[in-house]
């Protein structure tokens, strides 16, 4: 058998300097027949070694049979039935070659999505340490949406992954979109999703806020992350493109970086959609439905009676309130950044929300008027005609006689 390069120059002689079959077969000391038979193929000559079969196809046809019945039965549960003793190396090729043939596929659709048709969802977890205060770090979550039509990423740093607070995230993430795409696509992320068996469905706080801004969800099935693949790609472009060598002064100057590198970033070429994201946003938007006039409120609100020590706790920290409100139920409201009280509708408490566990959070305010309310009791206390003296007790022992 002649080689490709033998096969080259035969047909080269005879097709580009016209020799005669004879004169190949005189120049390059070959056959004459090995020399027509090269002039008549067009394809290059291939070896191909005869196959010698495998240890595998005496048991063929029991794996055949035993997948026919149990599609998803495990390589090593099928060694086990058909009583395989030698290597398993050979045996899982073999299944995984014949398990296509009894499992139905199952394809992944490459969709091209309307303008203001959906956005993906997830969370991000960068490897990084934010500074929280008081020589404290926190690794947070991201919230990172991408617009299906335009590529459109958008992302903020939230505090935890409470409801509330990832709600509140994503709210900032669509007013960056301009407009709110008609369906959002979520994993089961447990602070939106719950599952009872294989029924997956909105929680109750994701359901009011959706349910405000009219739009539909999408909930994929576990283990299926190619049905969000445009966010799992952009979370692995946030890893590799923004994050590298950045220092972090806390969330807010997390959030302010990632706002202008994100300004950058969809400014670029996008190679798959043959243009710029900043491009397409504008149809996008257009397309998507708009802020109903009263957006929704994901903050975490709860109501509590105050104690004598004008403190109400959120989460593992103590927030102080004013001391009129001691003995009152007020209304407590926790955004992303703040923690408020209101009495009756009247603000009698706004704090920074601590992320350091077990802080008690004080306003000097609340302090001074503790201790004005203090030093009033006392002199009304001092004040009273109606006090009754409060006799020693050791006129009582002595009276006893035990002193």
């Amino acid at each position: 058998m002649i080689g490709v390069e033998d096969w080259a120059e035969i047909r080269r002689l005879h097709r580009a300097e016209g020799l005669s079959i004879n004169e190949i077969v005189r120049r390059r000391g070959l056959a004459r027949n090995t020399v027509r038979a090269a002039l008549r193929s067009e394809r290059p000559p291939l070896y191909e070694r005869m196959s010698k079969g495998s240890i595998v196809d005496a048991v063929d046809g029991e794996l055949r049979a035993l997948l026919a019945e149990h599609p998803r039965m495990p390589a090593t549960v099928l060694a086990e039935r058909i009583g395989w003793t030698r290597g398993m190396t050979v045996l899982k090729q073999r299944v995984r070659e014949l398990r296509p043939l009894f499992v139905p596929p199952d394809p992944v659709q490459r969709t091209a999505y309307r303008p203001g048709e959906l956005a993906q969802w997830d969370l991000w977890f960068p490897d990084v340490d934010i500074p929280i205060g008081f020589d404290k770090t926190l690794r947070l979550p991201v919230v990172t949406g991408v617009a299906g039509y335009s590529r459109w990423i958008t992302g903020r740093m939230v505090p935890s992954r409470e409801a509330h607070d990832i709600l509140a995230g994503k709210l900032e993430c669509l007013l960056d979109f301009g407009g709110v795409p008609r369906r959002a696509v979520w994993d089961g992320e447990g602070a939106l999703v719950s599952r009872h068996g294989r029924v997956s469905k909105p929680t109750l706080a994701f359901d009011a806020f959706r349910g405000v801004l009219g739009m539909g969800v999408v909930i994929c099935k576990p283990g299926d992350p190619e049905a969000k693949g445009l966010v799992e790609r952009a979370n692995g472009y946030l890893e590799t493109s923004f994050l590298p060598g950045r220092r972090f002064r806390g969330v807010a100057d997390f959030n302010a970086q990632l706002r202008a590198w994100l300004t950058t970033a969809n400014g670029r070429h996008h190679r798959v959609l043959g243009c710029r994201p900043a491009d397409r946003i504008a149809e996008d938007r257009a397309a998507m439905m708009s802020f109903p006039p009263v957006l929704p409120d994901p903050s975490w609100r709860f109501s509590a009676r105050v104690p004598r020590d004008h403190y109400v706790r959120v989460a593992t920290c103590d927030y102080s309130v004013h001391p009129r409100a001691i003995g009152r139920r007020v209304e407590v409201q926790v955004t992303p950044d703040t923690v408020v009280v209101r009495l009756d509708g009247e603000l009698v408490a706004h704090h920074e929300r601590s992320l350091v566990k077990h802080r008690t959070v004080t306003d000097p305010d609340h302090e001074a008027a503790r201790q004005v309310m203090v030093s009033l009791a006392a002199a009304i206390s001092r004040n009273d005609p109606d006090d009754v003296e409060q006799r020693d007790l050791s006129v009582y022992d002595r009276a006893l006689g035990v002193a």
